[in-house]
């Protein structure tokens, strides 16, 4: 594993704790030798991942539609900004360059991005590993409602246990070196066993 997809929000939240846990994102995948794939942006927590992992000597690459390097939001001091047709092609490049991904506190954009690699993981289209980083309980209301769908029997506990929800930078970074991908769904074994 050399780079970490990072998905997380534009805005810096309410309290200062998100954005002190961005920066200490930053710093931590810099010290690990780990390179840092983002959105590109210089707003909110985006912005405070990035500037940490910069000023603590790491790698950062953003990609970013045009149009929204256009509206000046593009982060100016990265190692390198690839600038793509529109977000279909951002998620297609992340998900091409990283080899692990985490999503910080964000909104529905970020939500978007970490649930399709998910999904894309349990489908076998990659076996990289994906988690949450559960600042200041933020995704709880989250944890509890996939607890209800292996409950209900749309998701197979195999794939919950997929996507840890750690309380620190250094929980998920230890997840994603010994992580090993369940069987994949819709094999040729049968789909009943496999859940949704």
């Amino acid at each position: 594993m050399t780079a970490v997809g990072v998905f997380c929000g534009s805005s810096g939240g309410q309290l200062p704790v998100y954005m002190a846990a961005a920066r200490e994102v930053g710093k931590a995948l810099a010290e690990a030798g780990l390179s840092i794939v983002y959105g590109g942006g210089k707003v909110g927590l985006m912005g405070a991942v990035a500037g940490s992992a910069m000023a603590h000597g790491g790698r950062v690459t953003g990609v970013m539609p045009g149009s929204l390097v256009e509206r000046e939001i593009a982060h100016d001091g990265l190692t390198e900004l690839l600038v793509v047709k529109d977000m279909h092609e951002r998620k297609t490049r992340m998900g091409e360059l990283a080899d692990a991904f985490i999503a910080l506190p964000g909104g529905a954009g970020t939500l978007e991005e970490i649930f399709e690699q998910w999904t894309w993981a349990q489908l076998g289209l990659h076996h990289k590993p994906c988690a949450f980083l559960n600042v200041n309980g933020y995704y709880e209301p989250l944890r509890e409602m996939i607890r209800r769908m292996v409950a209900e029997g749309f998701l197979h506990q195999r794939y919950a246990d997929m996507i840890p929800f750690c309380d620190t930078i250094d929980e998920a970074i230890a997840f994603f070196r010994r992580y090993q991908a369940p069987e994949q769904k819709w094999t040729s074994a049968g789909v009943a066993r496999h859940g949704g």
